[in-house]
Parts: C-alpha cells; structure tokens; sequence
C-alpha cells in the first residue's frame, strides 16, 4: 500500500510538472525528460528509493498515455462531440495499482509465491499456469481491499484453425441479452436490476454515517464496495462464459459493432445499457477469436433490424415491432433473428472483400 502512495504522489508531481512547463515555457515534457529527474526526486523525498526504480518509471509512461489520450480525444471530438477529458490527479484511492514492466527483472514467479523487487515474497493463488513467455505485472487493490496480480505473456502468432466449423451472426439487446443467426436466444440476466434494491440500502447507510467516526463510514463504504463487486464478478463471469460457448462452437463470428456511449444518452434505457455490457461481451469474442485462430467481424448495425434478411427489402419497423414481416416476399421471423442473419451476412461479405 506505501508503494501505491509513493507512486500517487509521483504520478501528480509529474502531471503538475507537464502543465507548469507548458504554461511557463510553452513547452511539451516527454516522458523520458521526466524519468531523468526521478534520482534528484529520490534525494529530495527518501521514501521514493523503497519503492522499484522500474515501477516508478513506469509513472511517468501512465502520464504520457493519460496526455496522448486526451490530445486523441480533442481531435475525435469535433465528429463525437464528447468531452476530451484533461488529465486529473488522483486523489486517495483513486491510484490503485503499480507495475512491473519486465517480468524476469525484479519480478519472478516461483514454488513460493510472487517475488517483487522491494517487496519481498507473496504467497499467492495462482489461477492458471503460465503461457507463453511472461512479459511484465501489474499489482492491482480493489476498492474492498483485495489484492491482485495480473500477469502479461507472450503468446506468440495465434494458429489457424484447420476445422473452422460454422458462421455465426449476433444480434445484442435488452430484451434479450443476444439473438444468434442459428435462432438461439441469451436471456438477460439484468445483474444490477437484481442488486438494486440491495445497493440502494447500502448507499443510504454510507450517506447517514458521513459525519460520524471515519472507522465506521470506511466500513459502510466497502459494503458499498462489494455489493458493485459483487455485480462486476459476476457480470464478467457471463460475459466471458457465453463468449467461450461461441468462439467454441464457430469458426467465424460477426458482431454488430454498437457506440453504446451514445445510447447511453437516452435517460430511459441508460441504465439497462450500462446493465447489459454490450462492449466487454464484444471484448471477449474479441480477443477469444484471436486466441483460437478463427475469423471475427464487428460491423456497422445499420439497417440490419429494417433489411429482410430473405430478399433484402427494406422497411422501417418501430421498436415496439418485435416480429419481422416483410411485405415484399413475406418472410417472417424474430425481429432481432432476422438482424443478427443480416450481421452475418455483412461480416461474411466484409471477410471477402
């Protein structure tokens, strides 16, 4: 916890020191400037040499990134129109994590648990064993106090799939959690729509204790903590189940690829939106398909719930019509049946082209 504070600190003194060079001599601060003066940081503020020389380099590299992604956003957001978001410090517990960017310097896995540079052995429970060549470790505190290490390896090249099976089209929604272009439906699980009430009780606790002895309020916050925990496991855990089940099954996948920022903007279906995280489901096929050396296709939704899927006719169908007709040709099948068939199809089109 000390090493996450050090490295707290440092991560604001290198953001204060980007923007006074900017505002006094016009000038941009990279990264490598700021890793130079970490030595005369170290005499100025001794607690600096317990912590891994690499893991505080490592500092300034999220500060470059954070300025990098914010000069990224100020360019998109003349067609996004969304805010570019400066770089903030971060405050207590806002900073929750510290890395290792070379695994065999100053970090090794062994019989006796994780060893890091400056701190010593940890007794962990590992999940799986390594693939692939380890690259760097990440040490990660939850907002419930938990600690984790996430470890990077190289794969190497993903291998083609020699049986690459069938294709397969998908349709995300809030009635259903996804439709498939074989027919099959994803319930909805709506794990925060089921925890609502539960959070609610919780919050309303931590609101009443904000003014008495702060051991009591931090105990409120993590029930908080672990009730939003709780949701996250095990939104991920379906997320990553149901993503298994499909790179499994096909050997080619098409998504629709959604901007679920900006249905976000709709008050009335925010939160069953944020609920049902199309991306992170999207994420998981992603790199999944990767892994197993089968085709992937995130394709513009357009169209694809008004298209008949049968003869191409296009009509417009509001969103309480849940059923397909087409007028055209008489074709009639699930409204989101028929898209993910559509997304199919242009993710086939698309894989030739």
């Amino acid at each position: 916890m000390a090493h996450i504070e050090e490295c707290r600190l440092l991560f604001n003194q290198f953001l204060c020191a980007r923007i006074q060079a900017w505002k006094n001599e016009n000038k941009s601060l990279s990264r490598y400037e700021q890793n130079k003066i970490i030595p005369l940081m170290k005499q100025q503020r001794p607690t600096l040499k317990e912590v891994y020389s690499q893991a505080l380099q490592q500092v300034s590299t999220r500060v470059d990134l954070a300025f990098k992604g914010f000069f990224r956003r100020l360019k998109e957001r003349a067609k996004t129109g969304e805010k570019a978001g400066f770089p903030r410090y971060k405050g207590q517990n806002r900073y929750d994590s510290i890395t290792y960017p070379q695994f065999s310097n100053g970090c090794r896995l062994d019989d006796k648990g994780l060893r890091l540079g400056k701190i010593g052995c940890i007794r962990v429970v590992q999940h799986r064993p390594l693939d692939g060549i380890p690259k760097s470790c990440t040490i990660t505190r939850t907002a419930t106090g938990k600690w984790f290490a996430s470890i990077s390896c190289d794969m190497g090249d993903a291998p083609e799939k020699t049986d690459a099976g069938s294709a397969i089209g998908i349709d995300v929604g809030l009635n259903s959690f996804a439709v498939t272009s074989d027919g099959e439906k994803i319930a909805n699980q709506r794990f925060f729509r089921k925890e609502e009430k539960t959070l609610a009780k919780a919050q309303r606790k931590w609101d009443a204790l904000k003014k008495v002895c702060p051991k009591k309020r931090e105990r409120a916050r993590k029930v908080v903590a672990r009730v939003h925990e709780r949701i996250r496991n095990k939104r991920h855990n379906f997320a990553h189940q149901e993503s298994r089940k499909v790179v499994n099954r096909h050997g080619f996948v098409a998504v629709e690829k959604l901007k679920v920022q900006k249905m976000q903007k709709n008050r009335r279906l925010s939160k069953s939106i944020a609920d049902v995280a199309w991306s992170l489901f999207r994420h998981c096929l992603e790199y999944k398909a990767e892994e197993a050396g089968i085709g992937f296709k995130a394709v513009k939704p357009d169209y694809t719930s008004q298209d008949c899927s049968a003869c191409g006719h296009r009509e417009k169908k509001p969103l309480s019509q849940r059923v397909h007709r087409c007028k055209k040709c008489g074709y009639t099948t699930d409204r989101d049946h028929n898209a993910a068939i559509n997304i199919l199809t242009l993710g086939l089109q698309s894989q030739v082209d």
